[in-house]
């Protein structure tokens, strides 16, 4: 059986040491609801973030 990850929404924010932590709240929290939320440090700029949030 193959599982597909929808992304729903992508953003760029300003990046700060604490972003993880929503995005670990979000991922325990709403996995039974089938999101799953990603966070990673944008490539063109390292001081923004990408904050996606896909379904599972």
């Amino acid at each position: 059986m193959e599982s597909k990850i929808e992304v729903i929404s992508t953003v760029k924010v300003e990046y700060s040491s604490d972003l993880y932590k929503i995005v670990d709240t979000l991922n325990r929290n709403l996995k039974r609801e089938n999101l799953m939320f990603g966070l990673a440090l944008d490539n063109e700029n390292k001081e923004k973030a990408v904050f996606t949030i896909y379904r599972t």
